[in-house]
């Protein structure tokens, strides 16, 4: 007869993770400190986050309260995220923080695009074409051409912010 505490040896044996007071505390801290930074973002920021619903009326009211209460409400939302899947709500942190760098990069973009529009001509504008085919490819080349002038006579650029704009609104139409 087989004793109680003793498994079969075919069953897996379960492996038992340690984990100290002091890891668990500083867990807790950075969950505490995630939802702090949730408490900073703005509502209309917030409803794009995978937040419980407990956790959203928390949110909001932390960022009605003030001293005291504030800091005990930012308590209990780190109560509130021990239950939650921090991932994705980290990930979406990410997301609202790198939005500023994202949304440069596709400007430098459109200036690479407009100054090759410039430069070379057909060639770039029909590249243009492919990437927005709503564009309107003659007077890409009419501004093209008047851009070309505006910098050999030395005038203001006007022409050249023109193209820039043109691209940039139907980088805009896309989303």
């Amino acid at each position: 007869m087989a004793r109680k505490n003793q498994k079969a040896p075919w069953e897996e044996e379960e492996e038992i993770i340690w984990v100290s007071r002091t890891e668990m505390k500083n867990d807790m801290e950075e969950l505490q400190k995630l939802g702090e930074e949730l408490v900073e973002l703005k509502p209309a920021v917030l409803d794009k986050f995978p937040l419980s619903e407990d956790l959203r009326e928390a949110i909001a009211d932390a960022q009605r309260f003030k001293n005291e209460a504030r800091r005990r409400q930012l308590q209990y939302i780190g109560k509130l995220m021990r239950t939650e899947d921090p991932e994705p709500i980290q990930a979406a942190l990410d997301r609202v923080r790198n939005k500023h760098s994202q949304s440069t990069a596709a400007l430098h973009k459109l200036e690479q695009l407009r100054d090759r529009i410039i430069a070379e001509g057909d060639e770039a504008i029909a590249a243009a074409i492919a990437l927005y085919p709503e564009l309107d490819r003659q007077r890409l080349r009419q501004l093209a051409r008047q851009a070309n002038k505006e910098k050999q006579a030395g005038k203001p650029a006007k022409a050249f912010r023109e193209i820039f704009q043109m691209l940039k609104h139907e980088e805009e139409q896309e989303f």
